[in-house]
């Protein structure tokens, strides 16, 4: 398969001020184009990946320990989601309908949103914090670089972005103030409640 660059689905100043025009312009243009540059390069015709789709990729190059493929095409996999679980006026606790009975079952919003972001404070390193199914059921999770829930036998919700790339130009060093703006004020519950729909 060949790897493209997707559109925003906003404005670069949509954002703002939780996370500013430039910074989706550098992590967008050029950190996000460098996957997709650096994946066609791993993946294209002739490669053992030929004709998989971007999911069985992420798995099997897991399992392979293809450490490259991982990190550039599991990266082009988490920020083609990470660009749609935000949006301009986001966040917030109101859930979709069907969100509700996941989240109560794994101990409510609260329990979620503060397991959520203590996950991605306690990533060491460059990583994602994440809302997964994995059983039928909700997990909190972490992955270090590029990996997802999909290499480890889970479904991906919702992600979070904990690169230094993602927040050093708006918060500096400042990782939880980070995470806790980006999950009160810009995350998409629609698009995770589509995912959460097709994971189960």
């Amino acid at each position: 398969m060949t790897l493209t660059l997707p559109d925003l689905p906003y404005a670069y100043d949509a954002l703002a001020p939780y996370m500013s025009a430039e910074t989706l312009q550098f992590h967008h243009d050029k950190h996000h184009l460098a996957y997709v540059d650096n994946g066609n390069k791993l993946v294209g015709p002739g490669s053992k990946y030929e004709g998989l789709s971007l999911e069985r990729i992420c798995a099997a190059a897991f399992e392979a320990k293809d450490m490259p493929v991982v990190n550039n095409v599991g990266q082009h996999y988490n920020h083609n989601h990470f660009w749609q679980w935000m949006k301009k006026g986001g966040g917030g606790n109101k859930l979709p309908g069907a969100l509700e009975k996941l989240v109560a079952d794994f101990g409510g919003f609260d329990k979620m949103r503060n397991d959520f972001i203590e996950a991605g404070k306690t990533q060491f390193g460059s990583g994602w914090a994440w809302l997964a199914i994995k059983d039928g059921r909700l997990v909190v999770m972490k992955t270090p670089n590029g990996e997802n829930p999909l290499m480890h036998g889970a479904s991906p919700i919702l992600g979070c972005d904990v690169w230094e790339h993602s927040y050093y130009i708006d918060y500096r060093n400042a990782r939880p103030k980070y995470l806790e703006a980006w999950f009160d004020n810009l995350v998409n519950w629609e698009h995770v409640e589509i995912l959460a729909g097709a994971a189960r």
